[in-house]
């Protein structure tokens, strides 16, 4: 019983730090239809802000992440205004190199300036503290990654269903041409959705600190897991996003608690099932 609860707690912990960090990539590979690889890096930002400014420069934790998330969000904003947008009506092949060149250089910024090291984002003392759930006794830290990606799923899914900018965000990228001249801000529709989808990889960088370390190489090693989410989770499906990160992250940690000697082979080979089974996705956002 004991075992079963931790494989559920920590799989549940680990899938929804996955999902917060794909779930942008899902808006933007799935919803604008932009295949950007670097958005692993905008998770290694956030982390690594968070980190420098918790660490080293002494803020409080929670004004550090907060600043973090912003800086992430507002050069995601910038990348998207000054250089990805010119992208969007190239090839997927075109888009897949150039963002594959930029998260290299987000790499190699990051190994130039804070040093190939893992870097550490201490936790405060409410976080790390023990919460005895009866069956298991764990951070407090786990279950605020829980409730926030509860939180983050249930808020895009009201905002891509319901608000006024969901609205706008559909009508965008079925049709520019007549969203613009419906007096819809398409630029600043898509200029906004790059930016949130950045900030929310940097709280999951953030969030995944213990379970994902931070270091230079964090966009390139995570990367598969990333595209792996979205792909089973469907193309556009927020819900199967959310769906195949908590579906896989069970299963790679009940591979390390029961078979760790095979490595992520559980992991995949589940992938490969479920892809045979559901070529376009758990829960793919269909189009007409």
């Amino acid at each position: 019983m004991s075992l079963l609860a931790n494989i559920l707690i920590d799989g549940t912990a680990y899938g929804m730090v996955l999902f917060i960090i794909s779930v942008g990539l899902t808006v933007t590979l799935g919803l604008m239809r932009f295949v950007n690889l670097a958005h692993g890096a905008f998770a290694m930002m956030g982390g690594y802000f968070a980190a420098w400014l918790v660490r080293v420069q002494g803020w409080p934790y929670v004004p550090g992440v907060l600043a973090a998330l912003l800086a992430t969000g507002l050069i995601g904003a910038l990348l998207e205004v000054l250089v990805l947008r010119r992208l969007y009506r190239r090839s997927e092949l075109q888009q897949v190199l150039f963002t594959i060149g930029l998260t290299f250089l987000f790499v190699a910024t990051a190994n130039l300036l804070f040093g190939p090291e893992v870097q550490v984002l201490p936790l405060p003392a409410w976080l790390a503290m023990p919460v005895d759930l009866g069956i298991r006794t764990l951070p407090a830290q786990r279950l605020l990654v829980i409730a926030v990606g509860l939180v983050v799923l249930a808020g895009f899914m009201w905002v891509t269903r319901s608000s006024r900018f969901g609205v706008w965000l559909r009508a965008t990228v079925d049709n520019t041409a007549a969203a613009e001249s419906l007096g819809i801000p398409v630029q600043f529709v898509y200029a906004l959705t790059f930016a949130a989808g950045a900030a929310l990889a940097a709280l999951g960088g953030v969030l995944g600190a213990e379970l994902m370390p931070l270091e230079p190489y964090y966009p390139i090693k995570y990367l598969v897991l990333v595209l792996v989410v979205v792909a089973v989770g469907g193309m556009g499906s927020i819900a199967g996003s959310a769906v195949a990160a908590v579906a896989l992250g069970m299963v790679e940690t009940a591979s390390k608690y029961l078979a760790s000697d095979w490595g992520s082979m559980f992991f995949f080979a589940a992938v490969v099932l479920v892809l045979s089974w559901r070529p376009a996705g758990i829960l793919s956002a269909r189009r007409a």
